[in-house]
Protein backbone atom coordinates (compact mmCIF):
# COMPACT_ATOMS: atom_id res chain seq x y z
CA UNK A 1 0.00 0.00 0.00
CA UNK A 2 1.24 3.57 -0.88
CA UNK A 3 2.34 5.50 1.98
CA UNK A 4 0.42 9.36 2.95
CA UNK A 5 2.91 11.56 3.65
CA UNK A 6 2.20 14.69 5.18
CA UNK A 7 4.05 17.82 6.46
CA UNK A 8 4.18 19.45 9.85
CA UNK A 9 5.33 22.78 11.30
CA UNK A 10 3.88 22.35 14.75
CA UNK A 11 2.26 20.21 16.63
CA UNK A 12 -0.95 21.01 16.33
CA UNK A 13 -0.34 20.21 12.26
CA UNK A 14 1.59 16.86 13.77
CA UNK A 15 -1.74 15.90 15.15
CA UNK A 16 -3.92 17.22 12.55
CA UNK A 17 -2.15 15.41 9.86
CA UNK A 18 -2.42 12.11 12.15
CA UNK A 19 -6.03 12.16 13.23
CA UNK A 20 -6.53 12.54 9.36
CA UNK A 21 -5.09 9.53 8.36
CA UNK A 22 -0.98 10.24 7.59
CA UNK A 23 1.10 7.14 7.21
CA UNK A 24 3.80 9.42 8.16
CA UNK A 25 4.57 12.69 8.78
CA UNK A 26 8.25 15.19 7.81
CA UNK A 27 9.08 18.34 9.92
CA UNK A 28 11.77 20.92 10.43
CA UNK A 29 14.50 21.08 12.94
CA UNK A 30 15.67 23.84 13.49
CA UNK A 31 18.36 25.68 11.61
CA UNK A 32 18.93 22.37 9.04
CA UNK A 33 15.25 22.87 6.77
CA UNK A 34 14.33 24.30 3.93
CA UNK A 35 11.62 26.50 5.79
CA UNK A 36 13.84 28.68 8.39
CA UNK A 37 10.84 31.23 8.43
CA UNK A 38 8.26 29.35 9.94
CA UNK A 39 7.60 27.28 13.38
CA UNK A 40 10.30 24.18 13.56
CA UNK A 41 10.71 21.56 16.12
CA UNK A 42 13.61 21.57 18.15
CA UNK A 43 16.13 18.53 19.59
CA UNK A 44 14.13 18.96 22.87
CA UNK A 45 10.90 17.64 21.65
CA UNK A 46 11.66 15.57 18.73
CA UNK A 47 11.33 12.85 20.92
CA UNK A 48 7.62 13.34 21.56
CA UNK A 49 6.61 14.04 18.14
CA UNK A 50 8.36 10.77 17.71
CA UNK A 51 6.41 9.24 20.08
CA UNK A 52 3.00 10.86 18.71
CA UNK A 53 3.85 9.17 15.49
CA UNK A 54 4.83 5.83 16.67
CA UNK A 55 1.81 5.64 19.33
CA UNK A 56 -0.92 5.94 15.80
CA UNK A 57 1.02 3.44 13.96
CA UNK A 58 2.65 5.91 12.11
CA UNK A 59 6.60 7.51 10.53
CA UNK A 60 7.91 10.63 11.28
CA UNK A 61 10.83 11.64 8.73
CA UNK A 62 13.35 15.04 10.25
CA UNK A 63 14.22 17.22 7.41
CA UNK A 64 18.28 17.69 6.81
CA UNK A 65 18.46 18.68 3.40
CA UNK A 66 19.79 22.44 3.49
CA UNK A 67 22.87 23.40 1.67
CA UNK A 68 25.87 22.18 4.07
CA UNK A 69 29.20 23.57 4.35
CA UNK A 70 31.85 22.25 6.87
CA UNK A 71 30.62 23.93 9.96
CA UNK A 72 27.18 22.77 9.36
CA UNK A 73 28.27 18.95 8.74
CA UNK A 74 30.47 19.39 12.04
CA UNK A 75 27.60 20.63 14.02
CA UNK A 76 25.30 17.84 12.54
CA UNK A 77 27.68 15.50 13.63
CA UNK A 78 26.59 16.22 17.14
CA UNK A 79 23.24 16.39 16.32
CA UNK A 80 22.28 13.28 14.17
CA UNK A 81 22.79 10.91 17.26
CA UNK A 82 20.21 12.92 19.43
CA UNK A 83 17.75 12.82 15.97
CA UNK A 84 18.31 8.93 16.00
CA UNK A 85 17.82 8.79 19.91
CA UNK A 86 14.62 10.66 19.38
CA UNK A 87 13.66 7.63 17.46
CA UNK A 88 13.11 9.34 14.21
CA UNK A 89 12.41 7.00 11.40
CA UNK A 90 14.14 8.67 8.82
CA UNK A 91 16.32 11.76 7.76
CA UNK A 92 15.63 13.52 4.41
CA UNK A 93 18.76 15.02 3.26
CA UNK A 94 20.58 16.26 -0.39
CA UNK A 95 23.96 16.38 0.71
CA UNK A 96 26.45 13.61 0.16
CA UNK A 97 28.36 14.21 3.53
CA UNK A 98 25.07 14.57 5.33
CA UNK A 99 24.73 10.73 3.86
CA UNK A 100 27.91 9.41 5.07
CA UNK A 101 27.87 10.93 8.62
CA UNK A 102 24.27 8.73 8.63
CA UNK A 103 25.19 5.49 7.36
CA UNK A 104 27.98 6.01 10.28
CA UNK A 105 25.07 5.94 12.97
CA UNK A 106 23.13 3.95 11.15
CA UNK A 107 20.30 6.20 10.49
CA UNK A 108 18.13 5.60 7.17
CA UNK A 109 18.38 8.33 4.50
CA UNK A 110 15.41 10.19 2.18
CA UNK A 111 17.41 11.88 -0.68
CA UNK A 112 15.68 14.68 -1.21
CA UNK A 113 14.27 16.53 -3.97
CA UNK A 114 16.71 18.90 -4.10
CA UNK A 115 19.30 16.67 -5.42
CA UNK A 116 17.42 16.37 -8.55
CA UNK A 117 17.07 12.59 -9.33
CA UNK A 118 15.84 11.80 -12.92
CA UNK A 119 17.34 8.72 -14.27
CA UNK A 120 17.46 5.24 -13.08
CA UNK A 121 21.51 5.10 -12.67
CA UNK A 122 21.57 7.14 -10.14
CA UNK A 123 18.84 5.28 -8.40
CA UNK A 124 21.45 2.48 -8.81
CA UNK A 125 24.23 3.87 -7.07
CA UNK A 126 22.56 5.73 -4.41
CA UNK A 127 21.29 1.99 -3.48
CA UNK A 128 24.72 1.22 -3.46
CA UNK A 129 25.32 3.91 -0.73
CA UNK A 130 22.70 2.71 1.57
CA UNK A 131 19.93 5.66 0.67
CA UNK A 132 16.54 3.65 1.22
CA UNK A 133 14.40 5.97 -0.68
CA UNK A 134 14.80 9.13 -2.92
CA UNK A 135 12.17 11.70 -3.60
CA UNK A 136 11.72 12.26 -7.37
CA UNK A 137 12.58 15.66 -9.58
CA UNK A 138 9.55 17.13 -9.38
CA UNK A 139 10.78 17.77 -13.86
CA UNK A 140 9.57 14.05 -14.34
CA UNK A 141 6.63 13.20 -16.12
CA UNK A 142 4.20 9.91 -14.76
CA UNK A 143 5.61 8.36 -17.93
CA UNK A 144 9.41 8.23 -16.63
CA UNK A 145 8.21 7.43 -13.33
CA UNK A 146 6.79 4.54 -13.88
CA UNK A 147 9.59 3.49 -15.77
CA UNK A 148 11.94 4.51 -13.77
CA UNK A 149 9.67 2.78 -11.01
CA UNK A 150 10.06 -0.06 -12.59
CA UNK A 151 13.48 -0.91 -12.49
CA UNK A 152 14.37 1.20 -9.18
CA UNK A 153 16.32 -0.52 -6.46
CA UNK A 154 15.30 1.41 -3.87
CA UNK A 155 11.73 3.24 -3.02
CA UNK A 156 10.54 6.10 -4.45
CA UNK A 157 8.09 9.36 -3.43
CA UNK A 158 6.43 12.07 -5.21
CA UNK A 159 4.89 15.45 -4.20
CA UNK A 160 1.23 15.10 -4.91
CA UNK A 161 -0.01 18.52 -3.77
CA UNK A 162 1.11 21.90 -2.78
CA UNK A 163 3.14 24.95 -4.01
CA UNK A 164 5.39 24.65 -6.72
CA UNK A 165 8.47 26.27 -7.17
CA UNK A 166 9.60 28.22 -10.81
CA UNK A 167 12.99 26.96 -10.29
CA UNK A 168 14.80 22.86 -10.79
CA UNK A 169 13.58 20.91 -7.78
CA UNK A 170 13.36 24.26 -5.48
CA UNK A 171 17.21 25.16 -5.82
CA UNK A 172 16.98 29.04 -6.67
CA UNK A 173 18.73 31.85 -6.27
CA UNK A 174 16.36 34.54 -6.90
CA UNK A 175 15.84 35.49 -3.18
CA UNK A 176 19.79 35.73 -2.83
CA UNK A 177 20.48 37.59 -5.43
CA UNK A 178 17.77 40.02 -4.81
CA UNK A 179 17.50 39.94 -0.93
CA UNK A 180 20.67 38.08 0.20
CA UNK A 181 18.34 35.11 1.66
CA UNK A 182 19.71 32.02 0.38
CA UNK A 183 16.68 29.57 -0.68
CA UNK A 184 18.95 26.78 -0.55
CA UNK A 185 19.21 27.28 3.13
CA UNK A 186 15.47 27.50 3.84
CA UNK A 187 15.41 31.25 3.89
CA UNK A 188 13.26 32.24 0.96
CA UNK A 189 11.71 35.33 0.66
CA UNK A 190 9.80 34.33 -2.37
CA UNK A 191 10.41 37.06 -4.61
CA UNK A 192 8.41 34.91 -7.41
CA UNK A 193 4.97 35.54 -5.91
CA UNK A 194 5.51 39.04 -6.84
CA UNK A 195 3.99 40.86 -10.06
CA UNK A 196 6.94 41.31 -12.71
CA UNK A 197 6.81 43.67 -15.59
CA UNK A 198 8.43 41.85 -18.56
CA UNK A 199 10.01 44.32 -21.42
CA UNK A 200 11.54 43.47 -24.48
CA UNK A 201 14.59 45.43 -25.08
CA UNK A 202 14.57 45.48 -28.86
CA UNK A 203 11.32 46.77 -28.82
CA UNK A 204 9.30 43.32 -29.48
CA UNK A 205 5.71 43.30 -28.21
CA UNK A 206 4.92 40.42 -25.60
CA UNK A 207 1.06 39.29 -25.74
CA UNK A 208 0.57 37.46 -22.27
CA UNK A 209 -1.48 34.40 -24.28
CA UNK A 210 -1.12 34.40 -27.41
CA UNK A 211 1.64 32.22 -28.95
CA UNK A 212 1.75 33.53 -32.00
CA UNK A 213 2.20 36.67 -31.12
CA UNK A 214 5.01 36.51 -29.30
CA UNK A 215 7.34 35.10 -32.47
CA UNK A 216 10.22 36.81 -32.63
CA UNK A 217 11.17 38.23 -36.28
CA UNK A 218 14.12 40.06 -37.82
CA UNK A 219 14.05 43.53 -39.51
CA UNK A 220 12.72 42.08 -42.87
CA UNK A 221 9.87 39.99 -41.15
CA UNK A 222 11.59 36.93 -41.05
CA UNK A 223 10.64 34.59 -37.87
CA UNK A 224 13.91 33.57 -35.84
CA UNK A 225 14.08 30.03 -34.25
CA UNK A 226 13.69 31.13 -30.98
CA UNK A 227 10.16 31.78 -29.49
CA UNK A 228 9.56 33.16 -26.64
CA UNK A 229 5.84 32.42 -25.25
CA UNK A 230 4.63 33.41 -22.39
CA UNK A 231 1.12 31.77 -20.68
CA UNK A 232 -0.06 33.91 -17.61
CA UNK A 233 -2.93 31.53 -16.70
CA UNK A 234 -7.26 32.51 -17.42
CA UNK A 235 -7.06 33.72 -13.69
CA UNK A 236 -4.03 35.75 -14.21
CA UNK A 237 -4.51 40.16 -14.35
CA UNK A 238 -2.09 41.89 -16.70
CA UNK A 239 -1.37 44.91 -17.27
CA UNK A 240 0.12 45.47 -20.89
CA UNK A 241 2.56 48.33 -20.88
CA UNK A 242 3.05 50.75 -23.12
CA UNK A 243 6.80 49.72 -23.72
CA UNK A 244 6.78 46.64 -25.09
CA UNK A 245 5.69 44.96 -22.14
CA UNK A 246 3.59 44.02 -19.64
CA UNK A 247 3.28 43.79 -16.07
CA UNK A 248 1.94 40.19 -13.90
CA UNK A 249 2.70 37.08 -11.86
CA UNK A 250 4.80 35.17 -14.32
CA UNK A 251 7.14 33.53 -12.22
CA UNK A 252 4.47 32.06 -9.40
CA UNK A 253 3.66 28.53 -10.47
CA UNK A 254 0.19 27.55 -9.59
CA UNK A 255 -0.42 24.56 -7.12
CA UNK A 256 0.39 20.96 -7.34
CA UNK A 257 -3.04 18.71 -7.15
CA UNK A 258 -3.27 15.20 -8.33
CA UNK A 259 -6.06 14.41 -6.49
CA UNK A 260 -7.84 13.57 -9.74
CA UNK A 261 -5.17 11.45 -10.88
CA UNK A 262 -4.73 9.10 -7.71
CA UNK A 263 -5.28 5.50 -9.42
CA UNK A 264 -2.92 6.08 -11.69
CA UNK A 265 -0.05 7.46 -9.28
CA UNK A 266 -0.83 4.19 -7.39
CA UNK A 267 -0.53 1.75 -10.45
CA UNK A 268 3.11 3.97 -11.33
CA UNK A 269 4.06 1.43 -8.35
CA UNK A 270 5.26 4.62 -5.90
CA UNK A 271 5.93 4.03 -2.76
CA UNK A 272 5.03 7.22 -0.57
CA UNK A 273 2.87 10.42 -1.91
CA UNK A 274 4.12 14.05 -0.10
CA UNK A 275 1.86 16.73 0.72
CA UNK A 276 3.54 20.13 0.45
CA UNK A 277 3.04 22.44 3.12
CA UNK A 278 5.51 22.61 6.32
CA UNK A 279 4.54 26.45 6.58
CA UNK A 280 0.93 25.71 6.15
CA UNK A 281 -1.31 26.05 9.25
CA UNK A 282 -3.13 22.76 10.81
CA UNK A 283 -6.26 23.05 9.25
CA UNK A 284 -4.40 22.89 5.53
CA UNK A 285 -3.00 19.84 7.28
CA UNK A 286 -5.96 18.24 8.13
CA UNK A 287 -8.34 19.42 4.99
CA UNK A 288 -5.77 18.19 2.92
CA UNK A 289 -4.49 15.08 4.37
CA UNK A 290 -7.98 13.64 4.65
CA UNK A 291 -8.81 14.44 1.21
CA UNK A 292 -6.53 12.21 0.06
CA UNK A 293 -6.96 9.83 2.58
CA UNK A 294 -10.41 9.50 0.90
CA UNK A 295 -8.87 9.43 -2.29
CA UNK A 296 -6.52 6.65 -1.73
CA UNK A 297 -8.82 4.53 0.18
CA UNK A 298 -11.73 4.48 -2.24
CA UNK A 299 -9.15 3.32 -5.07
CA UNK A 300 -7.51 0.47 -2.71
CA UNK A 301 -10.22 -0.68 -2.16
CA UNK A 302 -11.85 -0.90 -5.22
CA UNK A 303 -14.30 1.59 -5.28
CA UNK A 304 -12.87 4.32 -6.79
CA UNK A 305 -15.31 7.17 -8.03
CA UNK A 306 -13.90 10.71 -7.97
CA UNK A 307 -15.79 13.15 -5.91
CA UNK A 308 -16.35 16.76 -6.69
CA UNK A 309 -16.79 17.48 -3.14
CA UNK A 310 -12.80 16.53 -2.56
CA UNK A 311 -11.40 19.23 -5.00
CA UNK A 312 -14.15 21.65 -2.84
CA UNK A 313 -12.47 20.76 -0.05
CA UNK A 314 -9.16 21.36 -1.28
CA UNK A 315 -10.08 24.84 -2.38
CA UNK A 316 -11.47 26.05 0.85
CA UNK A 317 -7.85 26.08 2.55
CA UNK A 318 -5.18 28.19 1.36
CA UNK A 319 -4.42 27.87 -2.86
CA UNK A 320 -2.92 29.32 -5.83
CA UNK A 321 -5.60 27.24 -8.18
CA UNK A 322 -4.65 23.92 -9.25
CA UNK A 323 -2.33 21.92 -11.91
CA UNK A 324 -1.10 19.09 -12.43
CA UNK A 325 2.06 20.45 -12.78
CA UNK A 326 4.96 17.82 -14.99
CA UNK A 327 2.82 14.84 -14.82
CA UNK A 328 1.22 15.07 -17.88
CA UNK A 329 2.81 18.06 -19.25
CA UNK A 330 4.57 21.27 -18.70
CA UNK A 331 2.71 23.17 -16.58
CA UNK A 332 2.16 26.68 -18.03
CA UNK A 333 -0.57 28.64 -16.10
CA UNK A 334 0.26 30.86 -13.15
CA UNK A 335 -1.31 32.27 -10.40
CA UNK A 336 -1.51 35.95 -8.35
CA UNK A 337 -2.92 35.23 -5.13
CA UNK A 338 -4.35 32.87 -3.12
CA UNK A 339 -7.53 31.46 -4.79
CA UNK A 340 -9.01 29.73 -1.49
CA UNK A 341 -12.84 29.57 -1.41
CA UNK A 342 -12.52 30.02 1.93
CA UNK A 343 -11.45 32.41 4.80
CA UNK A 344 -10.77 31.63 8.85
CA UNK A 345 -11.39 34.64 11.71
CA UNK A 346 -10.21 34.22 14.89
CA UNK A 347 -13.61 34.08 16.95
CA UNK A 348 -12.69 32.94 20.71
CA UNK A 349 -10.86 29.84 22.76
CA UNK A 350 -11.78 26.60 24.48
CA UNK A 351 -12.00 27.14 28.17
CA UNK A 352 -13.44 23.79 29.28
CA UNK A 353 -14.60 20.57 27.87
CA UNK A 354 -16.55 18.26 29.41
CA UNK A 355 -16.57 14.45 27.74
CA UNK A 356 -19.42 13.20 29.37
CA UNK A 357 -21.86 15.41 27.16
CA UNK A 358 -19.13 15.91 24.39
CA UNK A 359 -19.78 19.72 25.04
CA UNK A 360 -17.08 22.61 25.41
CA UNK A 361 -17.26 25.81 27.27
CA UNK A 362 -15.81 28.55 24.73
CA UNK A 363 -14.89 31.90 25.60
CA UNK A 364 -16.46 34.24 22.52
CA UNK A 365 -14.92 37.12 21.32
CA UNK A 366 -16.67 38.03 18.07
CA UNK A 367 -20.35 36.50 17.22
CA UNK A 368 -21.29 33.31 16.34
CA UNK A 369 -24.25 31.61 15.46
CA UNK A 370 -25.70 28.23 14.86
CA UNK A 371 -25.13 26.58 11.33
CA UNK A 372 -21.69 28.15 10.90
CA UNK A 373 -18.66 26.63 10.66
CA UNK A 374 -15.42 26.57 13.24
CA UNK A 375 -11.87 24.98 13.17
CA UNK A 376 -10.46 23.87 16.70
CA UNK A 377 -6.68 23.69 16.55
CA UNK A 378 -4.50 23.00 19.17
CA UNK A 379 -1.04 21.47 19.79
CA UNK A 380 -2.26 18.08 20.82
CA UNK A 381 -6.17 18.53 19.33
CA UNK A 382 -5.00 18.89 15.74
CA UNK A 383 -7.19 20.71 13.88
CA UNK A 384 -11.13 20.11 13.80
CA UNK A 385 -13.42 21.30 11.38
CA UNK A 386 -17.29 20.59 11.86
CA UNK A 387 -20.52 23.24 12.25
CA UNK A 388 -22.08 25.02 15.13
CA UNK A 389 -25.16 22.42 15.50
CA UNK A 390 -26.57 23.79 18.57
CA UNK A 391 -24.91 26.59 21.61
CA UNK A 392 -26.29 26.78 24.66
CA UNK A 393 -25.58 29.93 27.70
CA UNK A 394 -26.31 28.77 31.35
CA UNK A 395 -28.16 25.13 29.76
CA UNK A 396 -30.53 27.65 27.41
CA UNK A 397 -30.10 27.05 23.85
CA UNK A 398 -29.60 30.03 21.58
CA UNK A 399 -29.22 30.77 17.99
CA UNK A 400 -26.44 33.48 17.80
CA UNK A 401 -23.71 34.94 20.67
CA UNK A 402 -22.59 38.70 19.93
CA UNK A 403 -19.17 37.36 21.62
CA UNK A 404 -17.73 38.77 24.61
CA UNK A 405 -19.28 35.28 26.75
CA UNK A 406 -18.55 32.13 27.12
CA UNK A 407 -20.92 29.48 25.57
CA UNK A 408 -21.48 25.85 25.37
CA UNK A 409 -21.34 23.79 21.99
CA UNK A 410 -21.53 20.29 21.26
CA UNK A 411 -18.16 18.87 19.97
CA UNK A 412 -17.66 15.52 19.17
CA UNK A 413 -13.75 14.81 19.60
CA UNK A 414 -12.13 16.46 22.80
CA UNK A 415 -10.96 19.70 22.94
CA UNK A 416 -8.53 21.31 25.49
CA UNK A 417 -8.63 24.49 27.24
CA UNK A 418 -6.32 26.85 24.97
CA UNK A 419 -7.13 25.61 21.55
CA UNK A 420 -7.90 28.50 19.64
CA UNK A 421 -11.43 28.35 17.42
CA UNK A 422 -11.54 30.15 14.06
CA UNK A 423 -15.14 31.19 12.10
CA UNK A 424 -14.97 29.72 8.17
CA UNK A 425 -16.29 31.89 6.07
CA UNK A 426 -16.43 31.85 2.18
CA UNK A 427 -14.57 34.68 0.78
CA UNK A 428 -15.86 37.71 -1.25
CA UNK A 429 -14.18 37.54 -4.73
Amino acid sequence: MVELLAPARDFAALESALKNGADAVYIGLENYNMRAHTDNFSLDNLGDAAERCHQQGARLYVCTNTVMRDSDINHLKTVLPKIKAARADAIIASDLGVLKIARDEDVDVHLSVQANISNLESLKLLHELGVKRVILSRELSLNEIKELNSESPIEVEVFIHGAMCLAISGRCFLSSYLYQKNANCGECLQPCRKEWKLICQDENEFSPDSKEDNEIRDDNGIKKDNEISVSLGENTPTNEQGDGGFKGHILSPRDLCMVEHIGELIDAGISSFKIEGRARPADYVATVTRVYREAIDSYENSQWKFQDRWLDELKKVYNRGFDTGFFFQTPYKTSSYNQATHSKQDVGEVVNYYSKVNAAEIRLWNPLEVGDEIIIQGPTTGSIIQPVKSMQIMGKNIEKSEGRENVGIFIEDKVRPGDLVYLRVERIK
